[in-house]
This record gives C-alpha cells, structure tokens and sequence, in this order.
C-alpha cells in the first residue's frame, strides 16, 4: 500500500495537504491566511465577567470576541486557600469537587489560558487554563503532577513499555508528560531529545508571561505544515511531494531535528498544472462539498449538517439483490460504516452526529456494523465516542470539534436565502406588497408611494395586478409607482413615501396594542329576521308578553273560547309532551297556588287563574290588554314553527280524549263576550 503525503501552497493565501493511499484521498487539511488557525496557542488575559449561573467566566485575550472559561476547565492553583492542590494526568477534579467559580476568578483578574476550540457561529472561542505543549513524542503539561499514555495506544504491553520509558527519563517537578503514538517503540535517546527541545520552549514560554501585559499572545503554534509533518507523518508514509521550495527545505529541517535516524524522502514537484490535479484530487475535492455521496455497491449517504449535529442517512440507492434483503441491508451498512468514518475526517464534521442504517434484523449483523463503524474510526486523531446500534438501526456519537467545518471554512452563507435554499415565490411576495400598501394607503401624511423591487416581482404585480392596484388608487386618492430594479434580490422591497410637497414621509406605524380597542362596525340587515324557535317556559313566573298582531275583529271574537279550549287543564302548553311534564310539573305544584274563580278582565266570569302567574305590570309604561291576545297567565297559542314531534304528540292525545269520528268537546271554561 503507497501512502504519500502531498503539500499544495499558494504562497501567503493558502496551505493544503492531502494524504492518499493507493490513489484514495484519506485526509486533507486546508489553512488560509485570513482565517488561520489559533487552536494550541497560549494567551495572557483577563477576567472580564463571572457568570455563577452558568459556573463560567469570559476572558478577553485580544480577540474580538472574549473567550469562555468554564469551572471544569479551571486549574486547581485558581482554587481559593485551602483547596487548591495537584491533579494528575487525565484524572481531573469532578465538577461537584469543585469550589464555585465566584470563588475562584473576580473581575480584572489575569490568568493564563490556551484555546481549545475556535469560536462557531455567535459563540465565541472556548479555553481552558489547562496549558499543553505538544512536541513530536510527548506532550508537556505543566503543573501536572503524573506521566502517561495516550488512551489511543490500546496494547497493554506497549502502554506498560512506553511507561517504563518515560519513568527513566530526568523528569522536572511539577511537570506532566504524555506519551504520543508516534513516540510508541521509540528509544530512550529520542524521548530525551524531545524533552530538552519541550523544557527550552517553556523557558521561553516563562519569560514572556513575566514581562507581557493581558491580553498578550504568549505562544504561538506551528504553521499547517510543521503541525501535520508533526503530528500526522509517520512510517506508513513513504515519500512527501511539495510543490514549492520552501516547504520541502522546512519539512527536511524539522525531520532532521525530530526523527534524525529516519530515513525521509523528499520530493519537489515541478510540473505545470498543479500537483492535486495531476493527482486527480481536485476532482474528490468537490464531490467533498456536495450533500449526496455515492457508495461503490450502488448505494448512497445523504450528509445533513447543522450547528451542533450533523444526521447520516444511509439509502440502498440503485443496490439491488433480490435473493435475500437481510444480505443487502448488511453489505450496504458496512460499506457506509466506512465511508462515514472517512468523511466526517475529510469533512471535519464534529458534534453529535447520528448515522441512520438500513434497518437489520439479524443481531450478529448488528454487531458486525458496530464492528465496522469502531474501526474505521481507530485511523480518526480527533476524540470520538460511539454508542452501539440501536434496534431503529441508529448510531449515536460525538467527535471532537477544534474548528469550523471544511464547508463553514470554504463557503459563505446565500445573502438570498440565508443558507436555507428557498425563497418566495412572485405570488407570494405580490400578495406581501399588496397588504404592504393597503397599510401605507391608510396614512394621510402619505400621497404618492414609490415601490422598488426586483424585476420578477415588478412584472408580476404589473400583469397580474395591474387591477388591484388602479381601485387601491381610486379608492384612496394616492399615486403608487412600481419601479423594477435590477440590484435588488427576489425578496427585497425598498418603499419610499412622499407628501404633497415631495418630502419624504416615514409610513412605518407601531401595531396597535392586543387590549386596545378595534375598529369594527356593526354589520345592518335589512331583511327581518326569521322567527325564534319556540322555547320552553322558565319554572318561574312568566311576564305578560306584548301582542305582536292588531286587536282581531268582531266577527273572529268567538275563536277565542275554543282556543282556550284546546289547552290542557292545568295551564300546560301545547305541545308539550308527558316526559317534560314530570319534573316541572312537580316543580309548579309545590309552590304553586289554588285557581280561583272570579270575573275575567273583559268583565265576565273568565278562566280560572293559572298558578304563581306573575302580576300585571305597573305604571304608565306597561302596555293594557287588548282584545284577543294572552291574559296574564294564560298559555300563548302554538308557534306555526313547532316541530312535527310535538305536532304528533297533541294529535295523539286529542285521540285518546275523544272516538274516533265525533268532535272533541271543548274544555268547560266560561265563555268572553263578544268584543263590540
């Protein structure tokens, strides 16, 4: 297997280097001058906000945004008297063993930190005061009181081994070391060598905090190509191609110093098209930026990313074997495990990311994925964590995240859309113009209006509504222009509205407040209204209604008697049927008085009084009775709106009373006189 390291730079603008294996690109890091990286390097600040809600503070370090310090980060000589002391390497103090940050950190106070992470998006960068010197074998940690392995060396024996080494080495107080991978079956002479050059730095790194004044830069971390030669070549690295000069005598100067005994070959390439593309990686490049990535079994992998996740789904896509889907699901998954690990390191994609897979019945095809996925990710220098596939066929994991993504680096968001893609449509922006000018047209400082918008826009609203706009004048008496500019995007819309003088006005009015009152009037009809249904009395007693038809004539005077005839004893009204009878029925009786006899209001022996009728109304306003309408207490006659039930239940009680074929006899009830 061939694996070169290739370095492409464009001198004082931009740095790339890719490694590929067999003609496969595997890794590439990407650094340009205007956005170089600051992860590594040293800062003295100062202290200028502690947050104990959140337990963190914020730094300026002098950068325009101020660094963010949280109390897990905070190195116990910032601990209050009487609980600072000594932490060893990798086993730091538990967040709950920890004094509060208020405790620790006041305003003003300087303090010495290293970035971690570069600021994504409106947070700012995050620090800690944890300083680390990596040098080409071990990594200095100052005030650190152990020595260790890196957690990616998983032998035990070679773990124990690169221990006993460093345990031999004369280490200075105070002072942790870890031992990197590429320092594994190292010899004792390089070790030590790489110590006295990582004491030097410190020295130096001493002196400049003495004399600096916050916010100071104290050290400064290599450029991409010492940094990669550094930490990414190795003996699997056969030969490094640079296409300039400077970068080949740099990279042999640096190997000399760091790996003096190794035997390193060095190319400058010469050509004239370029060094990726003679390569055929500018090619792989671009297919890096697209969202839809194709697997070799036919397969795909859609790749979604957004601020703190990034979602994997992996499609069968043209894969086709019908012999058994199990079969299918497990050879695409693993062919995505692969290409996703490989991915999220070109991409330099971190966060929590979820990987969706085909769904897998099988448990030791299950397992097998997981296999795959926690392999491939074993050649990935960023710290990752994986959980096991779940029964949905979904992967959980977080990869370590020091910078921007390789897509956030090299695009810029859409001034149009704001990254989403999407913009509204000619309608939709005509019919936001329309409602827009409906407010402005409603102002009367405001005479003419004079509407800028892109050419699109503009022709739309001049043929579609071209009508609408015209009675929007007519009605209002104000002159609207619509003007097509070609500067403007699709969903820009510049108004400008002048008076009668031609001065500019300003038409933006405040919404009116939720409680405040509305401009609404009540709407008139002049059609009458269609007649109430009929409603059941109250228990209670029952005022006189007012008649709603003129005094009937002499000659319809004897209709009256057989009215009253019609309604059951009892004052029951028509209609009624013996369900609804009962409990008010009972409800009437208790309170309810005994009828008396005694002359009618017209002068006559009239009907019985009903019980509990209500009195008469007083005064000049209440109106007399008039002939032929209902007396005080009386049933009113059956609305011409009753349903058919109750219809059938009066005919059925007028059955029961009377045989068939002889009248009903009417009630004994005294009759009125004539009306004269």
């Amino acid at each position: 297997m061939q694996k070169r390291m290739l370095i492409n730079t464009v001198e004082g603008v931009e740095c790339r280097i890719a490694i590929i294996s067999d003609g496969r690109l595997e890794e590439l890091y990407i650094e340009r001058a205007s956005s170089a990286s600051r992860v590594g390097n040293i800062y003295k600040g100062r202290v200028t906000n502690v947050e104990p809600a959140i337990q963190a503070a914020f730094v300026d370090f002098g950068m325009t945004k101020n660094g963010f310090l949280h109390v897990s980060d905070l190195h116990p000589q910032y601990f209050p008297r009487g609980k600072a002391g000594t932490e060893p390497v990798g086993r730091k103090y538990r967040h709950r063993d920890r004094p509060p940050i208020q405790e620790c950190l006041h305003r003003g106070q300087e303090v010495l930190v290293q970035m971690t992470k570069e600021g994504i998006g409106t947070k700012g960068p995050t620090l800690t005061t944890y300083l680390s010197i990596p040098g080409r074998y071990l990594v200095m940690m100052p005030g650190m009181s152990r020595l260790g392995v890196s957690r990616k060396i998983e032998d035990e024996q070679a773990r124990d081994k690169a221990r006993e080494l460093l345990v031999g080495l004369s280490l200075p107080p105070e002072m942790g070391f870890i031992v990197r991978t590429a320092g594994l079956n190292r010899s004792k002479r390089d070790l030590s060598r790489d110590l006295n050059y990582l004491l030097r730095l410190w020295k130096s790194v001493k002196d400049r905090i003495k004399t600096a004044k916050p916010p100071a830069e104290i050290y400064q971390e290599s450029d991409l190509v010492i940094r990669t030669v550094r930490d990414v070549y190795n003996t699997d690295i056969d030969r490094i191609i640079c296409d300039k000069r400077s970068d080949a005598l740099k990279v042999k100067e640096f190997l000399d110093v760091a790996m003096p005994r190794g035997k390193h070959l060095i190319e400058l390439y010469v050509g004239k098209e370029g060094l990726f593309h003679d390569y055929g990686l500018e090619e792989e490049i671009e297919k890096i930026y697209s969202r839809r990535v194709e697997l070799p079994c036919g397969g795909s992998l859609v790749i979604d990313q957004t601020e703190a996740l990034v979602a994997v789904d992996v499609n069968s896509g043209r894969f086709r074997d019908h012999s058994n889907a199990e079969t299918t699901a497990l050879r695409i998954n693993t062919e995505a495990a692969a290409e996703v690990a490989r991915q999220l390191r070109l991409r330099d994609l971190g966060g929590v990311i979820i990987i969706d897979f085909i769904d897998m019945r099988d448990d030791s095809h299950c397992r097998a994925v997981d296999r795959a996925m926690r392999e491939a990710m074993k050649y990935d220098r960023a710290k990752t964590k994986i959980q096991r596939i779940s029964p949905f066929g979904i992967v959980e994991m977080t990869r370590q995240r020091m910078r921007p993504s390789l897509k956030d680096s090299i695009y810029a968001l859409c001034p149009s859309c704001n990254g989403t893609g999407h913009l509204k449509s000619e309608e939709s922006l005509s019919l936001e113009i329309m409602r827009l000018l409906q407010r402005i047209c409603h102002v009367e400082a405001v005479a003419h209006v004079r509407l800028a918008v892109s050419r699109t826009v503009a022709h739309h609203l001049s043929n579609y509504r071209r009508q609408q706009l015209g009675q929007m004048e007519a009605d209002s008496g104000k002159t609207v222009v619509v003007e097509a500019n070609a500067d403007l995007r699709g969903d820009e819309i510049h108004v400008t509205c002048t008076n009668n003088r031609g001065s500019e006005v300003a038409w933006q009015q405040p919404p009116p407040a939720k409680t405040g009152p509305r401009q609404i009037a009540t709407v008139g009809v002049s059609t009458p209204a269609p007649p109430a249904p009929p409603q059941a009395p109250a228990a209670g007693p029952q005022p006189p209604r007012k008649p709603a038809a003129p005094p009937a004539a002499p000659e319809q005077a004897p209709a009256a008697p057989q009215q009253a005839a019609q309604a059951p004893a009892g004052g029951q009204q028509p209609g009624k049927g013996r369900r609804r009878r009962g409990r008010r029925g009972r409800r009437k009786s208790k309170g309810a008085q005994q009828p008396q006899a005694g002359p009618s209001p017209q002068g006559g022996q009239g009907q019985p009084l009903q019980a509990a009728q209500a009195p008469a109304p007083q005064g000049p306003s209440a109106p007399p009775l008039q002939p032929g309408s209902p007396q005080a207490g009386q049933t009113p006659a059956a609305q011409p709106g009753e349903n058919r039930k109750r219809r059938r239940s009066r005919r059925r009680r007028r059955s029961k009373g009377a045989p068939a074929g002889q009248p009903q006899a009417p009630a004994q009830t005294s009759p009125q006189p004539p009306t004269p």
